[in-house]
């Protein structure tokens, strides 16, 4: 009926309907995220406890270099497990069920366990049959002179501590699917991390300028001027301020889809509604997607860059899918968004496209070091080396084909390096089980109707991620995956309308 409205009655008719709106849309203008954290609180408290307590892991987890110490590792080996077990005896003590059952996600947590209990099967000294021992360990035998206990993997010390890294990841993971359940929940824990993305986003351009990209209190080496914030690489750090971005450019096109109308044939409303909005709700969170880009542009990282742009091509197309609204009336929101990131390029991306003329797109080293991998893989089809023992086994397989300077401790590939260590078939298993839940969001982001702005980050935070792990090894700094889980768990977790009985 809108639509055959006289414009100014049409435009009333949108303003009347401007009321508290909860869920996947924004708030009104007069409650803040306290707000919405007192009434989250008032309905669940220690699941709003227990949200506070992951975002409080999340924003520390960068703060030791990227979380690539063994230090952080053990802080984040206990922390974050340490609120699943709360959680879980929270349900117990009150007789509550999961908000998201475990059979929603039964093949993807199948192949997780298959990964889980051959990592153990890799590490045993018992479980593994002497003919699956790796021969690394008769050799050492004969030259030490003592009978030693052999394993498939060739460190078992190196494959336990990757196995508990792993099971952090998946233990964040697990905790967002089910505190993220309720929308409100969802939105605060992706609004709570861009303020994290861009406090650290913040921090990385304030040492760059003052500390020449030097890292106070910290025995981290030396990169030069670019921006790496408090991380040892700034490749990874693209990756973590490119999740940033997608995030905070979401909730931007989310405030905007919602506050400015759908009134055909009134631009100069919609035109006027949309700087109104931006400069009255939205400039914190335009400031928010600049600093990030302006900090992702200052890493002058090929793959994080470019890997960034395709998750945020995913988050355009996603977020204008026919069955939310229409791409075409809805013209000014993504051109206003693009535009500001597109200043915020040309502004401050010289040095990036410097980088490309120089140097082009591809690395030589890397894709040597890439097929060094493949044919190593020969060596252990099935069985793998160890699960995280990458370091170990490159320098038996490194050939003339690289420089022989430098020490290769991690490769950048993260799929490779999977299947180097786990096998193919159980290295397979572990990248089809994140494939199956990143398909999961995608189908959520495309075809749900509301409160959908989770799924869309997920779903484009998973092409990032999944584009730069073919360069580089970001999935492999704690910082960028644990930041990844709550993210996708967020996705998952509004993947299937809050209608649907989705409880165990």
């Amino acid at each position: 009926m809108e639509k055959f409205l006289r414009p100014r009655q049409r435009i009333a008719a949108h303003l009347s309907t401007q009321s508290f709106i909860v869920g996947d849309r924004p708030t009104a203008p007069w409650l803040g995220a306290s707000s919405d954290w007192a009434i989250s609180w008032r309905d669940e408290p220690l699941e709003t406890l227990l949200l506070a307590g992951l975002l409080a892991g999340l924003a520390w987890a960068p703060f030791w270099l990227g979380g690539d110490r063994p230090m952080a590792w053990g802080v984040n080996g206990v922390w974050f497990p340490s609120l699943v077990v709360v959680y879980e005896l929270g349900l117990l003590a009150r007789g509550r069920k999961h908000p998201l059952a475990l059979k929603r996600f039964a093949v993807p947590v199948g192949l997780f366990c298959g990964v889980v209990l051959w990592i153990g099967v890799q590490i045993s000294t018992l479980l593994a049959p002497p003919a699956f021992v790796h021969p690394i360990w008769a050799m050492a035998s004969d030259v030490l002179g003592v009978q030693l206990n052999g394993a498939i993997s060739v460190n078992p010390q190196a494959s336990a501590l990757a196995l508990m890294r792993l099971l952090t990841d998946a233990s964040v993971l697990w905790l967002a699917i089910q505190l993220c359940r309720a929308p409100r929940r969802a939105m605060l824990l992706i609004e709570s991390l861009v303020a994290i993305f861009t406090a650290y986003s913040a921090y990385g351009l304030l040492l760059s300028a003052f500390y020449g990209g030097a890292i106070p209190f910290f025995d981290a080496p030396d990169t030069g001027r670019f921006v790496r914030s408090t991380f040892v690489n700034r490749n990874n750090f693209a990756t973590y301020a490119g999740l940033g971005l997608i995030a905070a450019a979401a909730l931007t096109l989310r405030l905007f889809r919602h506050e400015v109308p759908n009134l055909e044939g009134i631009g100069s409303y919609r035109l006027s509604r949309l700087i109104e909005v931006t400069g009255r709700r939205g400039l914190r969170l335009v400031a928010a997607c600049l600093v990030i880009l302006v900090a992702l542009l200052g890493t002058v990282s090929r793959g994080g860059i470019l890997a960034t742009g395709l998750g945020m091509f995913a988050l355009f197309v996603l977020s204008f899918a026919p069955q939310r609204r229409g791409g075409r009336e809805q013209i000014e929101t993504i051109l206003f968004v693009s535009i500001a990131l597109l200043a915020g390029f040309l502004m401050f991306g010289d040095r990036i496209v410097g980088r490309i003329s120089e140097v082009g797109l591809t690395d030589a080293s890397r894709l040597a070091v890439d097929v060094i991998i493949a044919h190593s893989l020969l060596d252990a089809p099935f069985l793998g080396f160890g699960y995280g023992t990458f370091a170990d086994v490159f320098p038996m397989y490194r050939d003339q084909s690289i420089s022989p300077y430098g020490v290769w401790d991690m490769a950048h590939n993260s799929y490779l390096e999977v299947l180097q260590g786990l096998g193919l078939i159980f290295g397979g298993a572990l990248i089809a089980a994140l494939a199956l839940l990143a398909w999961k969001c995608l189908h959520a982001a495309v075809a749900r109707r509301g409160n959908a702005t989770a799924a869309i980050v997920a779903a484009s935070a998973c092409l990032l991620v999944g584009a730069h792990a073919m360069v580089d090894f970001s999935l492999q700094i704690e910082a960028v995956t644990l930041t990844f889980m709550a993210m996708l768990g967020a996705g998952l977790a509004q993947s299937e309308s809050s209608r649907s009985v989705s409880s165990d």
